[in-house]
């Protein structure tokens, strides 16, 4: 699938992305996996949407982080980057080593109309990923690119700010430290660093107001929803093996339905209801 690098997205989108990192609340940013989650999460009034590496490798029945979905996940900006929402893409470690190939992928994400991208290390070189940061930027200066390590996710917090700075210092927009639920240290980053922080949502950690005390300009909710919504499922079909009605929020088929794109409707056979 190709896309064409001479359409990016309006200069008033992204800076409109770039604006919410610096707003009186941190941002809130929601993971879809589909084009349904993601309008159904817009129309919750999330200005922005971000996409789930987990939940779109899931649903293709492929591996989260092995560089394994970079179709799906150009298919799914496709698909969504005409939205009115803000889109931001998780674009694992861009699905190449070379940094020149992931800012060609960057491109074709600009170029469809995502305004942001996650960009993760995954513990490796961070000159290696300096790189593809800046040949990002250099690629498609107006993405916002919201540059992660792997430290606190994968190991012991160890070399935290040196990778930060080495990733503002190469361009980033933001950065990631996904798996930091301490706040001494997320203020310690919050003092140290040039630009906005994002921290992942933990039920068992810091409350969002807490974060936005210390500092944090974004929280990402990750892969929680996809997880939530999976296990749900899962509750629903045990619930009724068992003989017991389903709990919780079954939105109306119609509502789902009213989900699809517009423009995707093939003539208009009408409204159908279901139960």
């Amino acid at each position: 699938m190709t896309a064409d690098p001479q359409q990016p997205p309006s200069g008033r989108s992204a800076t409109a992305f770039a604006a919410l990192h610096r707003a009186a609340k941190p941002l809130l940013l929601p993971g879809a996996w589909d084009h349904a989650s993601a309008r159904a999460l817009a129309g919750q009034g999330f200005a922005a949407v971000g996409t789930t590496s987990l939940g779109v490798a899931a649903a293709a029945g492929l591996p989260d982080g092995a560089a394994a979905t970079r179709e799906e996940t150009l298919r799914l900006a496709v698909a969504l980057g005409s939205e009115p929402f803000l889109l931001s893409v998780d674009a694992e470690g861009g699905f190449s080593d070379d940094p020149d190939e992931v800012a060609e992928f960057a491109r074709e994400l600009y170029a469809v109309g995502a305004v942001g991208i996650n960009l993760e290390d995954g513990l490796g070189p961070t000159a290696r990923h300096a790189a593809k940061i800046a040949a990002v930027k250099r690629a498609a200066p107006g993405l916002f690119v919201n540059a992660r390590t792997d430290t606190h996710w994968l190991g012991d917090g160890d070399g935290t700010l040196a990778r930060l700075d080495a990733y503002q210092q190469a361009g980033a927009d933001g950065v990631f430290v996904p798996g930091l639920t301490d706040m001494r240290g997320i203020e310690t980053l919050v003092r140290h660093l040039e630009v906005p922080l994002n921290v992942l949502y933990s039920p068992g950690g810091p409350s969002v107001a807490r974060l936005a005390d210390a500092g944090v300009r974004r929280v990402s909710l990750g892969s929680l929803l996809y997880r939530r919504a999976l296990g749900a499922a899962l509750e629903a079909a045990a619930d009724i093996r068992a003989g017991r009605p389903p709990t919780g929020t079954t939105p109306p088929y119609d509502d789902v339905a009213g989900l699809a794109a517009p423009d995707r409707v093939p003539g208009r056979a009408g409204t159908r209801t279901r139960p």
